[in-house]
């Protein structure tokens, strides 16, 4: 299944609801994207699954102290 290497982000389960109110299971898909990222402390590119939400605080905060706060070793990707 497809999930965010970092943050483990997967598929929702939701509901359709149509016009009579009916309602049926349906999933919700996070818009995750493989990006190839460059670690300075590391001297590396590293290619991780991320979700566009965590591509956004990368860029405010960086990669290594984002994968520090969720417990993610960077090295072993």
């Amino acid at each position: 299944m497809a999930s965010s290497d970092l943050t483990g982000v997967r598929r929702k389960i939701a509901n359709k609801v149509s016009h009579s109110n009916i309602k049926t299971k349906r999933w919700q898909f996070p818009n995750l994207q493989e990006r190839r990222l460059f670690v300075p402390e590391l001297g590396r590119f590293v290619r991780i699954t991320v979700s566009t939400r965590d591509l956004r605080t990368i860029d405010r905060i960086g990669l290594t102290a984002y994968a520090a706060q969720h417990g993610v070793d960077l090295t072993r990707l």
